[in-house]
């Protein structure tokens, strides 16, 4: 029998204990869930048993880092969600094309459902969040409250059931709401992270020392890489009460110690590497130490010049060992000074590799700066619509660091004004990279922002629900920073014609929305009088194939930008997904030679609806021509 496809977000409670029954098979358990259904689960006492090299009694003082709500926070990261991705081409651009993807949504809710198509698959992640000043926006999560509390609670009454709120530096739980908001989104972060990949996360002093401590313990300690300090400003600010805040950090973690930056060329630095005797290597720097950095008995020993001069070792010994030393000296690395009184060591620039980034962002030239920011995003929306966006060239930079990331994902879960998007493309023209981007961004109610907003940011809020008219759009934050993709896209191929005939500008709108099945849970008494109708469809009336193709994409290992080919097969439509490897059909009256077909492409994957097959006969036929012609195809229902 067909297995029903599994329209939940990964269940990461139930991967964790599969992690540590294989680990400590005595430490799991069997337990009876909220539903009446045994489950395995975790014998805590016996775990912290077998992790501790004394008899555990009690619970032990210990170095931790807590704070109100933080296991709810964690149980926020685990919980699965019934939700879905909706494709939206009516927005998108060269939707069928593209391999980038624009999502809206809750992030918190993006990323879980993420985490079985992207596991492990993205190379890069760069976030600014809200950096809790007071004034700006936070994620409310509702650990308390039902969604219904919350709604009335929040005062978010608009159609779309956004989830912002202020969170005030008065309030109790200023600290509190922000760290509860950042951490479950950050170990789903983690996760969605290559091996050999790494986050970068931009913020001020206010949270600085609470996210440093949040990601020590979701990424590690010994991933952490730096704290570079970007100046952000480009001239002081006078009105400032006691000092000017002139920087920003950006903290940077690896998934594992496997991540290194990628060095730089920096011809400032280089400036010493001369050639005044036309070597015919090229320049070349005579100055770099000889002397070993520690003592050592064997590196002791002196050297005869050619016309007989003794030249004496430094006080650790040479560098090198004696038949190394005197073989630098015979091909010409080491030579002789005018005089013979010492030895010099030739550097050649053409043999020299790049310099370890610098922790320290100052050059305005390759990072820019607020003021800068809003120049270059005038000159894309004239209309004035953002605040503080990122400039392109600090994306730009973070870019240049992450090795061999050409071909690889980049995303942006809290994007903003989508500057990650514009620094994407511009990199991917300047390189002839493939970078594929995925932003993540909360539709935020821009009506609801300029009733909350300070007189300084109301003018700016204004110009953006002004913008959305003109484009007759919702006034949605979102609809503003997907009209500066299209906008920056178009400019980057108008200013490089000979450069961008193949560069990706387009993007694939997803849409966060509830699952797109009916909701089956009834009472006996409702369920019975309903599953006559429950057996005929169980797909919501206003979904259509496409959303049910997301859906199964997101489900089964498949990108949600593969290329989409639909074909038909016996007058039936047939999709067929990243070349076979997601074949689906959602058509009524499916037949045992529409079935045949698809078995004969061998797909990795095949979907159909529950109630899509003709009779009875293709029911009863269908898993023997799968099992005829391709055994290894993956058979799924919805």
């Amino acid at each position: 029998m067909m297995e029903h496809l599994n329209m939940q977000s990964m269940d990461k409670v139930a991967a964790k204990v599969a992690k540590i029954r294989e680990l400590f098979p005595n430490c799991v358990t069997e337990r009876i869930n909220n539903e009446g259904k045994l489950e395995h689960a975790i014998d805590f006492d016996m775990l912290k048993q077998e992790l501790s090299d004394h008899v555990v009694d009690g619970l032990q003082e210990r170095y931790q880092f807590t704070w109100p709500d933080k296991r709810k926070a964690i149980l926020a990261a685990n919980a699965p969600i019934n939700k879905t991705l909706r494709p939206c081409r009516e927005e998108s651009v060269d939707f069928d094309n593209t391999e980038n993807l624009y999502i809206e949504g809750d992030n918190l809710e993006v990323l879980k459902l993420l985490q079985e198509t992207y596991l492990g698959k993205v190379k890069m992640i760069y976030i600014d969040p809200p950096y809790n000043t007071g004034r700006d926006f936070v994620y409310n999560d509702n650990f308390r409250q039902s969604a219904q509390e919350y709604i009335v609670y929040s005062g978010q009454l608009d159609s779309e059931g956004n989830r912002l709120e202020i969170n005030s530096s008065s309030e109790g739980r200023y600290h509190t709401n922000w760290l509860n908001m950042m951490y479950p989104r950050l170990k789903l972060a983690k996760d969605l992270l290559s091996d050999d990949g790494v986050i970068f996360i931009s913020i001020d002093s206010i949270e600085c020392a609470n996210l440093s401590k949040i990601c020590d313990e979701i990424f590690g300690v010994e991933n952490f890489v730096c704290n570079a300090i970007w100046r952000s400003s480009d001239n002081s600010n006078n009105d400032a009460k006691k000092f000017s805040n002139d920087y920003n950090s950006t903290l940077v973690y690896s998934k594992t110690t496997l991540w290194k930056p990628q060095k730089q060329e920096d011809p400032e630095k280089r400036k010493h590497f001369k050639n005044p005797d036309n070597d015919p290597k090229g320049a070349y720097f005579d100055g770099n130490p000889l002397n070993s950095p520690n003592y050592r008995e064997n590196l002791r020993f002196d050297i005869v010049s050619p016309s007989g001069k003794i030249i004496h070792p430094p006080k650790n010994g040479w560098r090198w060992s004696k038949e190394t030393l005197f073989e630098k000296i015979r091909i010409g690395e080491i030579r002789f000074n005018e005089d013979e009184t010492n030895i010099k060591r030739r550097t050649y620039l053409c043999d020299m590799e790049g310099l370890p980034p610098s922790n320290l962002w100052i050059d305005f030239t390759k990072t820019g700066h607020n003021r800068q920011a809003k120049y270059e995003l005038l000159s894309i929306l004239p209309e004035d619509v953002f605040d503080t966006p990122k400039p392109v060239l600090l994306i730009k930079y973070i870019l240049k660091l992450v090795e061999d990331s050409k071909d690889s994902i980049i995303m942006d879960f809290f994007s903003g004004s989508a500057t990650t998007a514009d620094a994407v493309m511009q990199m991917n023209n300047e390189d002839s990279g493939k970078r594929k981007y995925i932003l993540v961004q909360l539709p935020e109610n821009l009506d609801f922002s300029l009733a909350h907003a300070s007189n300084d940011g109301k003018k700016t809020i204004e110009n953006a629900i002004a913008l959305c008219d003109k484009l007759r759009k919702k006034h949605f934050l979102t609809e503003i920073a997907k009209e500066r993709i299209r906008r920056a896209g178009k400019k980057i191929k108008e200013e490089n014609p000979l450069t961008t005939k193949d560069l990706d500008i387009g993007f694939r709108v997803l849409k966060c929305d509830s699952s797109n099945m009916e909701d089956v849970y009834f009472t006996p008494k409702e369920y019975m009088d309903k599953q006559q109708s429950l057996f005929i469809d169980n797909i919501k009336k206003d979904r259509n194939d496409e959303d049910l193709l997301f859906d199964a994409m997101l489900k089964l290992d498949t990108p949600l930008s593969s290329k989409i080919e639909k074909i038909t097969i016996a007058g039936k439509t047939v999709y067929n997904v990243a070349q076979g490897h997601l074949m689906a059909c959602f058509d009524k009256n499916v037949t045992d030679e529409v079935i045949t077909a698809i078995a004969k492409e061998m797909p990795s994957y095949f979907v159909m609806r529950d109630s899509s097959q003709a009779d009875d006969s293709v029911a009863i036929n269908f898993e023997q021509i799968f099992n005829t012609y391709s055994p290894q195809t993956v058979r799924r229902v919805l």
